[in-house]
């Protein structure tokens, strides 16, 4: 989560406010190193939130763990290299 909202340049209070929680709910969620101890509605919200930033989520895959990225632009094309 943390990672996310560095990604995006987002204070915990950002993110609180995006996603209709509290300050308090974000931070304490960030600080647990297994699945957060808030509940199911505020993860989702704080998900979503993330998500409509331009965060994507990446399930662990491989063996690499998960982790977050920006969601490519919408509208936009790689360019074609092969000229």
């Amino acid at each position: 989560m943390r990672a996310a909202r560095a990604l995006i340049r987002w204070s915990a209070e950002d993110l609180a406010t995006a996603a209709s929680v509290g300050v308090a709910t974000v931070r304490r969620a960030e600080v647990e190193d297994v699945v957060p101890s808030t509940t199911v509605a505020n993860l989702n919200a704080i998900r979503i939130a993330l998500e409509s930033a331009g965060v994507e989520f990446i399930d662990e895959s491989d063996g690499k763990g998960a982790g977050v990225r920006l969601a490519k632009a919408s509208g936009l094309h790689e360019t074609d290299d092969a000229e």
